[in-house]
């Protein structure tokens, strides 16, 4: 058995898995999540803000705490979309290596390509489904980036995947300015979206799929939305399902609500509310793509995604 911690620090959120690997399987000992918007305007100014900076600064020191106390042996923490756009980020990766190396020597943080990425989402977020209802189509949507990967059908090997510029974040600071987004907004955010969305479309071939997998902050947001939850439940969330009916119409509701009315939405996290329009609209375009390609009706959302990936990498 080792302890490892694994970190994935991404355009929204920075996250937390401390866990124990034994043959190949986790078993958790500590997973939070907490949104620092990392991301925060690189898209129009390529650098890492100062705040955001102190903000994710703050949440890695805590971690940093959690990982010592809890005995860590190893860590890995990754760096995606956003730190791979940004002129300054040796100045993100010197506090990182300050932070982590205090706890394991030599332990820093490291950007991974669009295609790791994809590979580590795939594989963090496949572990507990029946293999009887592969080829699975992975997507993990981030505030930066949108992952989608396609894995075998007779194994858990990647057969393709790729990384689309485009996320919740960096969507909604490009186009949807407004309280709610105008229709106009919305339809050069749909324009956004579908050409981002068209090269990995035309380089995974999606139509093999018989299984479309959620992964991260926007698909269990919706997903606990479509369920009815008052509040967010992770055990309940953790490989539902969700008919396209029901998927789209809270997608249609989102982008017609005001930031008040989205904050006062049960399971809503507060960081994801002025951003969730941004997902839905990739979701909708997303679900269209495989209805029509696939003819995938249904979304299966998992709790277990990169964050997995990346502790089973290390163990």
């Amino acid at each position: 058995m080792t302890r490892v911690a694994a970190v994935d620090c991404g355009t929204n959120s920075i996250r937390l898995l401390i866990a124990d690997v034994t043959d190949g399987r986790l078993t958790d000992v500590h997973r939070e999540m907490r949104i620092v918007r990392l991301g925060q305007g690189v898209d129009a100014t390529g650098q890492f803000a100062p705040d955001a900076l102190e903000r994710t600064h703050a949440a890695l020191a805590d971690y940093a705490e959690l990982m010592a106390r809890h005995g860590v042996t190893a860590i890995r923490m990754v760096a995606t979309s956003a730190a791979r756009d940004v002129s300054n980020r040796e100045t993100f990766f010197a506090m990182t290596s300050e932070i982590l190396g205090a706890v394991v020597p030599g332990a820093v943080a490291e950007v991974i390509t669009g295609a790791e990425e994809a590979g580590l989402s795939f594989h963090g977020a496949i572990g507990e489904l029946d293999s009887a209802a592969a080829p699975f189509v992975v997507v993990d949507l981030g505030g930066g980036s949108t992952e989608v990967v396609l894995g075998a059908e007779d194994s858990d090997e990647v057969v393709a995947g790729f990384s689309a510029d485009i996320g919740c974040v960096r969507l909604t600071e490009r186009c949807l300015h407004s309280d709610p987004p105008t229709a106009d907004e919305i339809a050069a955010a749909r324009a956004v979206v579908r050409e981002a969305l068209a090269e990995a479309l035309r380089l995974v071939p999606v139509e093999r799929a018989r299984t479309w997998v959620g992964v991260a902050g926007t698909f269990t947001t919706l997903a606990a939305l479509a369920n009815q939850m008052t509040t967010y439940d992770s055990d309940a969330i953790h490989l539902s399902r969700v008919g396209f009916e029901d998927l789209l119409g809270v997608c249609a509701d989102l982008l017609v609500m005001t930031r008040q009315q989205r904050a006062a939405l049960g399971p809503m996290h507060e960081g994801r509310v002025d951003v969730i329009g941004g997902g839905a609209i990739v979701v909708q375009e997303l679900a269209a793509a495989l209805g029509e390609r696939a003819g995938i009706s249904e979304l299966v959302v998992s709790e277990h995604d990169i964050l997995d990936g990346i502790a089973l990498s290390i163990g």
